[in-house]
């Protein structure tokens, strides 16, 4: 049984939190960029790292491993930022993501992939589009679009005063 909506081989950028390697389509990301300095925006939920500057542009950091009930992401040389651009009450936004590591990029049929599993009405599992099955193992597919609810980035971007946006752009 293959997931709806997948019916071709797709390009998807792997990446790991913890033990567990999750994946994102490859045309929904921007770019990758080494560990840089993330500036602190109080007042913002606990997943919101903060904003980087990215040339001229301020983009927030979001920690993918406390969205997902994990541990704070611990800085090392190989963690990294996954930009990647998600749609937001139909307004295309760009958003960081922090992740331990960047595996490669992986061509996967949708022979190889499986509806994610059925785990109950109170647990949200809708950000995961499906299980792909390579090797012997599991990658969690996420559906980047529904990671976080449209009232969950609002938040935050209501929650960085435009004077701090100028001062992280400078």
């Amino acid at each position: 049984m293959s997931v709806a909506g997948i019916t071709e081989t797709l390009q998807y950028l792997t990446f790991k939190l913890g033990d567990e390697i999750f994946a994102t389509e490859v045309a929904k990301v921007r770019e990758v960029l080494d560990m840089t300095a993330i500036a602190k925006i109080p007042r913002t939920p606990d997943f919101m790292s903060g904003v980087i500057n990215l040339r001229g542009s301020v983009v927030p950091v979001v920690d993918f491993r406390l969205c997902f009930g994990m541990t704070k992401t611990e800085s090392t040389r190989n963690t990294c930022i996954v930009v990647v651009e998600v749609m937001v009450d139909g307004e295309s936004t760009v958003i960081g993501a922090l992740a331990d590591s960047v595996e490669e990029v992986v061509d996967l049929e949708a022979s190889q992939i499986q509806p994610p599993p059925r785990i109950g009405a109170r647990i949200r599992t809708d950000f995961i589009k499906g299980m792909g099955m390579r090797d012997s193992g599991f990658i969690v597919i996420l559906d980047v679009d529904r990671v976080f609810s449209a009232a969950e980035l609002g938040a935050v971007r209501g929650q960085i005063p435009d004077a701090q946006l100028m001062e992280v752009a400078a």
